[in-house]
C-alpha cells in the first residue's frame, strides 16, 4: 500500500484520557474540542495553516491567562482526522495512505488549508498523494471504500467520482496491458522466464491476467458505489458479457439465497460463496430489484440459468410484478438456453394447488413465443416437411428446443394429481406441430398424466391424446402405446395403423432397392470383362453379402406387418363397432372362417420369392 510521510519532527503529541497534549515547553492557549476529545494547543501554528481557525480563533476574547475554546464536531473524519491535522501544523512526521487520505483531504478543505495560508499546504500534499493513489488498483479501491465515511464532502469535492473513473479505466482496459499492480498478479508468476540482473529477480514471463481479474474486489464495495461503477464502465465500452460476469459475482456474494442456490454446481457440493453478513428480507429484495435493472438487456448476455435463480428468489422475496415480469421476459427471450432443472421453479405461499408454478412457465413461453413468432411465421394449419426440419434455420432449432424442454417439463409436472387438465393442455398446445419432429416426448407427458389421472373421462382422454401426432412417434413409442391400456382404444387403432403404413413403406423402399441392386450386379457383370478377375469376384462378394442382408431385413419387416395386423384383429374382436372406423382407413380384416384357412400369399411375399430366385 502507498504511503507518504509528512514533517520532520519527532512525536510531541501525547494522550491524557480523551485529552490529547502537546509537549513544546509553552503553555496551551487554545483548546480544540471534537466530539468527545479535547487538543490543548498554539495558535500560532493552527492560524499558520488553516484560514477556518485563523478566522474562529481572531473572533475569540484575548483575555490574559484565559484559553480560547474552538468547537469542530462536524469535522470529516473527527478526532482521528484532526490529530493528524494538528501534527502536520506543529511540523510532526504525518502517514498518508489509502485508508486516511480522502478523510485528510475532506478535513484540509473543510479546514481551509491553501496555498493561501502556507506554501505546501495540506490540501496541496493531499492531493499530490492522490495522484500516485489513482495510479494504483487496490489503493484506489480502498480509497473508494472510505469515501462512505466522509460521502457528503467527498461527492463535493469528486473524490468518488475520481476513484471510480480510475477504477473503471483499469477494469476496461486489455489485461495484457496492465502497468499497474493487481491482486494476486505478483503472487503469481509463470515458473519459467525466470532471469537475475544485478542479483535481482525479474520474470521474463508475466502470469496472464485473465477478464474477470476485477469481479472479487469490487464485489465488496457498497451497492451505490459498485452501480456506479457498472455504469462507468459501460460509456467506457466495456463488453456486455464482462459487466453482467461482474453483476452476477456481486449478486452471489450479496444475495444469501441465491448464493445459497448456487451451492451446487454440476451435482457436486461447493463451498458456499462467501457474503456478507445477511441483509433483512427488505433489504434483499431492494437489492434484487436493483440488480435485475442493472442487468445488460442484450439477448444471451447473462446466462438463463441464473435469470431463473434470480426469478425463483424474487418470489421468495416477494419482489414488485415490475421486477418478476422483466425478470420472466428475460428467460422467455433465451429459453432455449435453459435447463430442464432450472424451470422446476415450486409454487410459493399456502393456498397454491400445484408443486410446481405452472402459470410462471406459461408466461415465459408465452413470451418466447411472441418473440419468436416475428423470426418464424407461422400459422395453425401449416406444414413442414421432414427437409425442412432437417435443415432447419436457426430460430426453428431454437423453437425446437424449446419443445423438447417443454415435453420434458410436461413430464415432470404431470404426476401432480393437482395439475389440472386445461394447464396441462395449454402448456403443450403453445408449441407449435412444426416444431416437434417427433411427439415421443408428448406421447410420454400424456402417458405420464393419464397414468396419475385415472379418473379422466374417455371424453377426457381423447381431448388430451390430440397434443400428439400419432405419424411422428418413434418405432419405440409406436410399440409401447399400441400396448398402452391407458390410451384410449381410438387412438391405439391410429397408432396401429400408421405403423403398418410405415411397415408397408419401408418394405416398398427395400424392393426398390433390391431392384436397383439387380440392375447395378447386371451393369458390374458386363464391366467385369475390362477388369482383373480379383477384383470382380470381391464385387461380386460385396454384393452377395449386401442381398442376404436385404433379405433378412425384408423377412423382419414381413413377421412385424402381420403381427400387427393380428393386433388389430384381436381389437376389432373386442370392439365390433370400430369396422366402421377401420374401413374408413382402408384396412380389411379377415372374418373368423377365413382366419382358419391357409392365408394366400400377399404381394409382399410374391416380391419376396421373385427375389429369393
Amino acid at each position: 500500500m502507498a504511503c507518504v510521510k509528512l514533517g520532520s519532527k519527532s512525536e510531541v503529541f501525547f494522550l491524557d484520557g480523551k485529552t490529547w497534549l502537546c509537549s513544546t515547553g509553552l503553555a496551551s492557549d487554545v483548546v480544540v474540542e471534537v466530539g468527545e476529545t479535547s487538543f490543548h494547543l498554539h495558535k500560532f501554528p493552527l492560524l499558520s495553516r488553516s484560514g477556518l481557525l485563523d478566522s474562529i480563533i481572531g473572533e475569540l476574547s484575548s483575555e490574559d491567562e484565559q484559553k480560547g475554546i474552538v468547537q469542530l464536531h462536524d469535522i470529516p473524519g473527527g478526532a482521528k482526522i484532526f490529530l493528524l491535522v494538528a501534527k502536520f501544523c506543529y511540523g510532526v512526521r504525518i502517514e498518508l495512505n489509502a485508508l486516511n487520505v480522502v478523510s485528510v483531504r475532506c478535513a484540509a478543505e473543510y479546514l481551509r488549508m491553501s496555498e493561501e495560508f502556507s506554501e505546501g499546504n495540506l490540501i496541496t500534499q493531499a492531493e499530490d498523494f492522490l495522484n500516485e493513489i489513482f495510479s494504483n488498483w487496490s489503493d484506489s479501491i480502498k480509497a473508494l471504500e472510505t469515501c462512505e465515511e466522509v460521502l457528503p464532502h467527498a461527492e463535493e469535492l469528486h473524490l468518488v467520482s475520481r476513484c471510480i473513473n480510475s477504477l473503471a479505466m483499469k477494469a476496461s482496459a486489455d489485461p495484457g496491458l496492465f502497468s499497474w499492480p493487481v491482486p494476486g498478479k505478483d503472487a503469481v508468476q509463470s515458473s519459467e522466464g525466470v532471469a537475475f540482473w544485478n542479483g535481482i529477480c525479474t520474470t521474463a514471463k508475466p502470469h496472464l491476467v485473465s477478464e474477470d481479474w476485477w469481479y472479487e474486489d469490487v464485489s465488496f464495495l457498497k451497492y451505490p458505489f459498485f452501480k456506479r461503477l457498472i455504469r462507468a464502465v459501460e460509456i467506457g465500452g466495456m463488453k456486455p458479457e464482462r459487466k453482467a460476469g461482474s453483476i452476477m459475482h456481486y449478486a452471489k456474494r450479496h444475495l444469501s439465497l441465491l448464493g445459497r442456490q448456487s451451492s451446487f454446481h454440476n451435482g457436486n457440493r461447493v463451498a458456499p460463496f462467501s457474503t456478507v453478513p445477511a441483509a433483512s428480507d427488505g433489504d434483499q429484495r431492494t437489492l434484487l430489484e436493483e440488480i435485475v435493472g442493472l442487468l445488460p438487456d442484450q439477448k444471451g448476455v447473462t446466462p438463463t440459468n441464473f435469470l431463473l435463480r434470480l426469478l425463483r428468489t424474487s418470489m421468495i422475496l416477494q419482489a414488485s410484478a415490475s421486477c418478476l415480469e422483466s425478470l420472466e421476459k428475460r428467460v422467455g427471450a433465451q429459453l432455449e438456453q435453459a435447463a430442464l432443472e432450472d424451470l422446476l421453479i415450486p409454487n410459493m405461499g399456502y393456498s397454491v394447488e400445484t408443486l410446481y408454478d405452472i402459470d410462471c412457465i406459461q408466461r415465459i413461453l408465452d413470451h418466447f413465443m411472441l418473440m419468436d413468432r416475428d423470426s418464424i411465421n407461422y400459422t395453425s394449419s401449416s406444414i413442414v416437411d421432414e427437409g425442412q426440419l432437417i435443415g432447419a434455420s436457426q430460430p426453428l432449432t431454437a423453437i425446437t428446443s424449446v419443445a423438447n424442454l417443454v415435453d420434458g417439463y410436461l413430464a415432470e409436472v404431470a404426476p401432480d394429481v393437482n395439475l389440472k387438465l386445461q394447464k396441462f393442455q395449454s402448456l403443450a398446445a403453445a408449441i407449435p406441430e412444426y416444431a416437434r419432429p417427433l411427439d415421443d416426448g408428448i406421447y410420454r407427458a400424456i402417458d405420464v398424466y393419464l397414468k396419475a389421472h385415472p379418473w379422466l373421462t374417455d371424453s377426457e382422454k381423447e381431448q388430451i391424446c390430440r397434443l400428439m401426432n400419432c405419424q411422428k412417434l418413434s418405432l419405440e413409442a409406436s410399440t409401447h402405446a399400441a400396448q398402452n391400456e391407458r390410451l384410449p382404444l381410438r387412438v391405439i387403432v391410429q397408432v396401429l395403423f400408421f405403423e403398418q403404413l410405415r411397415l408397408r413403406t419401408s418394405i416398398g423402399g427395400w424392393f426398390f432397392a433390391s431392384d436397383n441392386l439387380e440392375n447395378s450386379q447386371t451393369q458390374s457383370g458386363n464391366l467385369a470383362l475390362a477388369r482383373t478377375e480379383a477384383p470382380t469376384r470381391a464385387g461380386t462378394t460385396r454384393d452377395h453379402v449386401a442381398t442376404v442382408d436385404m433379405r433378412e431385413r425384408v423377412s423382419e419387416l414381413e413377421k412385424e406387418c402381420l403381427s400387427m395386423k393380428q393386433e388389430i384383429g384381436k381389437l376389432v374382436k373386442t370392439k365390433g363397432s370400430w369396422n366402421t372406423f377401420l374401413k374408413r382407413f382402408g384396412l380389411r380384416l379377415k372374418s373368423k372362417s377365413n382366419a382358419k384357412k391357409a392365408p394366400k400369399p400377399c404381394k409382399q411375399n410374391y416380391e419376396y420369392n421373385r427375389l429369393r430366385d
